[in-house]
């Protein structure tokens, strides 16, 4: 059975989609930088991933593209990546910060000129704000004191917020992955177990299924350290009782799902049982309104109000959904002041967090807004709340 992935043909489509908004916003040239955590802009021009460098791709007006390294990666890159036109810049080293005094590298201008960009007035784009550090940034001033350097994040959020079918099938792939990981981690569940003994079950089902990485640092919790809505597991003990929130995932070529949901060792009741429920209604609640044509505020504005009028509003973290794709988390965003209107295909992570009293529950999976509603990539949370007889 050949591998889910996305096919050599449509790197070039992006690249081609890409250079027609740089021309529309009169940009010369557009940047776009990735580190090995926050991969995602480059690798989806070249379907290369950094490992300790950075990486970065520019993109001509008039279509032409090149990847750029850093010294360590510069073979590993010409082995792997989809583009043709591949340079070695000092720019994207590892963090700790090499000269290479004998490296002869490349520069700006000269990645530049093979797409062909000359002149000095010339106006670069930004594509990765974030992600172009201090080095990227000083070697483009460098190379072109006189250019306007600019962001233009909302083109990477225009290309990436719709998937192709060929995205849609890596994702979909991932969540098939993640159930199955999700059902050993729940077999082998049971008081004496570590936070990271369950870790380490669902890597080993995740690669043994033909993923290639964690789509995101995959984490048990288990009471406390469930109501961290970011952190890492660690060597607590499950004991009976404990609430355990799973949150599990699995990358297939760059595209990285994941879902959440808490599992109790025993029986749940009384105040947490309600904090519990609470939170995996307002998840189905958010399901519900997600269709094409939507205005990503009013959903947002409604679930907030969700939790004012249920006593949570000091419990609030975030909400409702974020996108998805090559990163878990990934624009757009879905917020009170988000104006978007949702559209078919967009992919997000209906992500339902609530921080408790000393323990905390996320509900979490990813949906793809269709004209009528929205396709669930996984039906797990339709299980509801798991509780075992431990």
């Amino acid at each position: 059975m050949s591998r889910i992935c996305i096919p050599d043909y449509e790197y070039k489509e992006r690249v081609a989609r890409a250079a027609e908004l740089v021309r529309k916003k009169g940009l010369d040239v557009m940047v776009v930088s990735s580190t090995e955590s926050d991969y995602a802009n480059a690798r989806y021009f070249s379907g290369f991933w950094p490992l300790f460098e950075r990486a970065g791709v520019a993109i001509s007006a008039t279509g032409d593209a090149a990847l750029m390294v850093g010294p360590e990666c510069i073979i590993f890159a010409q082995d792997v990546a989809k583009m043709d036109k591949i340079f070695c810049l000092r720019e994207f080293r590892e963090s700790a910060d090499p000269s290479y005094p004998e490296l002869q590298a490349s520069t700006f201008r000269d990645v530049f000129r093979a797409i062909g960009v000359t002149g000095e007035n010339i106006k670069i784009g930004l594509g990765s704000y974030v992600e172009c550090t201090l080095p990227i940034y000083e070697g483009l001033k460098d190379s072109f004191p006189k250019a306007e350097i600019t962001k233009c994040n909302d083109i990477m959020v225009e290309l990436r917020q719709i998937k192709s079918k060929n995205e849609l099938a890596c994702i979909r792939e991932g969540f098939r992955i993640v159930d199955l990981a999700t059902d050993e981690v729940i077999r082998q569940l049971k008081p004496g177990v570590t936070e990271l003994q369950m870790v380490g079950v669902a890597q080993r089902v995740i690669y043994e299924e033909g993923a290639e990485y964690e789509g995101l640092p995959m984490y048990v919790f288990s009471e406390k350290s469930t109501s961290h809505a970011i952190s890492r597991s660690g060597y607590r003990t499950i004991n009976k009782g404990d609430i355990v929130q799973l949150n599990l995932s699995a990358k297939v070529d760059g595209y990285s799902p994941a879902i959440g949901l808490p599992v109790v060792m025993g029986k749940l009741e009384g105040e947490r049982r309600r904090v519990v429920d609470f939170c995996l209604d307002a998840h189905n609640w958010t399901v519900d309104q997600i269709k094409a044509g939507v205005t990503a505020s009013d959903i947002a504005k409604d679930f907030y109000k969700m939790y004012v009028d249920n006593g949570f509003e000091k419990n609030f973290v975030y909400g409702p959904c974020h996108g998805t794709g090559m990163i878990e988390v990934e624009a757009p965003w879905m917020e009170t002041i988000s104006d978007y209107k949702l559209q078919e295909n967009m992919t997000f992570q209906v992500d339902t967090f609530i921080s408790g009293d000393g323990f905390g529950v996320r509900w979490e999976k990813g949906i793809a807004v269709t004209k009528d509603g929205c396709e669930s990539m996984t039906d797990y949370l339709k299980k509801g709340l798991i509780e075992l007889d431990v």
